[in-house]
């Protein structure tokens, strides 16, 4: 059995360049099925849920090679219409091919996916809106089973902003006869990179970053290369390791205005965060100031860095109340984070945080992708040695997680118990 073995403390010092965004270069991977012709994608992070979706397109009848940080897709021969149980269980990214699929072939067969296990994440949104635009669906044994003529363009009001559902209604669009209109839609940066994305393709979207975007069906799309965003995510997670760490970090490459409410409040905790072009300096030099946060759809505090912020609360001058209204079982880790000493009780969607001076280093185990990081976190943060197990969740979202904190100082490394 691996695990993250973390000495600590450690102030983390040094620069760090951001990867692509994890959940933009998903996205735009499964709109590439739209695409008859060759597509090419910059600035990839090579992570296991890239290789999985790589799998599912390979499967689906697409061509795909992986070079450093290039990825190229083509999807011009004949696609199959079916997406195996054994590729969809572990990620559930792979829903998204969904909408691609029917837009493309009027077909699709997919197990239903998987994913962390962070609360319920139900597909109804997607299905729902599909269904409006002319789809039907049914479902048995595991699978959903939907068949659609052309797709056509009707007016989505989303009950919740939902991100996957805004994707998967505006990659059906595409294709869609007439305009689709998409109300309540997630302004989510990754869904505005996707925009770009197939925009480069020859599709006509308009309101990206707006609760309301349109999308004008065309006939075809044709080849295009894009460049990934910075993945904000994992910005903000090497921010708050630098405010946790009590440590002084620059991200490099990034984008600042995709964290504006985080940078806040790190500053809201006291730290220094000095903001440049495509650069954030981060420093720290005492305990955090407790906070009360709350986490949102963008451009609220987003639901995957609460997490990390559990453990910089944890450690805070004082009690927190941290409020998660995204995600109801996201709190999984809170039992783990408590075996290193913290002081957290969790009230239904809220959790009630009373710092302590420093953790201890303990054997814990990563429950998802974000809760792993927060993990490996505390073992900077606290006196002794941390063993993180099943350290692959962090590897389906951060690229070379332990390298990246070793060159900030970090004695962190993956090993085999």
């Amino acid at each position: 059995m691996n695990a993250f073995v973390v000495n600590g403390p450690t102030p983390l010092e040094g620069e760090v360049r951001i990867s692509g965004a994890k959940n933009s270069a998903l996205k735009a991977m499964a709109a590439s099925l739209l695409v008859p012709a060759k597509v090419t994608l910059d600035r990839v992070p090579r992570i296991t849920d890239v290789t999985l979706m790589a799998q599912v397109l390979q499967h689906l009848g697409a061509r795909v090679e992986f070079e450093q940080n290039r990825l190229t897709i083509d999807a011009s021969g004949d696609l199959l219409d079916e997406t195996p149980y054994e590729l969809v269980k572990k990620m559930r990214a792979s829903i998204q091919v969904l909408g691609p699929l029917l837009a493309r072939l009027g077909r699709a067969r997919l197990a239903m996916p998987g994913g962390d296990a962070i609360g319920s994440r139900p597909i109804d949104l997607h299905l729902q809106g599909l269904e409006r635009m002319g789809a039907k669906f049914t479902s048995q044994h595991g699978y959903v089973e939907g068949v659609a003529d052309r797709l056509k363009g009707v007016r989505v009001l989303l009950e919740f902003p939902s991100v996957g559902a805004t994707e998967n209604l505006l990659m059906a669009g595409v294709l869609a006869e007439g305009t689709t209109t998409i109300e309540n839609a997630a302004r989510e940066p990754e869904i505005q990179d996707l925009v770009a994305f197939l925009v480069g393709a020859g599709a006509r979207i308009t309101g990206a970053g707006t609760p309301t975007i349109t999308v004008e069906g065309v006939d075809q799309l044709g080849e295009v290369r894009h460049e990934i965003i910075p993945d904000r995510i994992e910005a903000g997670t090497y921010g708050i390791a630098a405010v946790a760490t009590q440590g002084d970090v620059s991200l490099i490459d990034l984008r600042p205005e995709h964290l504006e409410l985080p940078f806040i409040k790190l500053e809201d905790a006291g730290a220094e965060v000095i903001r440049s072009d495509g650069e954030v300096r981060i420093r720290m030099s005492r305990r955090p100031s407790t906070l009360d946060l709350v986490t949102l759809p963008y451009p609220g505090f987003p639901t995957d860095l609460q997490p990390p912020m559990m453990v910089l609360l944890s450690q805070a001058e004082g009690p927190s109340i941290l409020t998660e209204n995204v995600f109801e079982a996201r709190f999984m880790f809170v039992d783990e984070l408590n075996r290193m000493g913290a002081r957290i009780r969790v009230e239904g969607h809220h959790a009630v945080i009373r710092g302590v001076e420093r953790l201890s280093g303990a054997p814990v185990r990563a429950p998802d992708i974000r809760a792993g990081a927060a993990l490996v976190l505390g073992g900077l943060c606290a006196e002794g040695r941390t063993e993180v197990y099943d350290p692959g969740h962090v590897g389906r979202g951060y690229e070379d997680f332990a390298g990246k904190l070793r060159s900030l100082g970090a004695d962190v490394s993956v090993e085999e118990r």
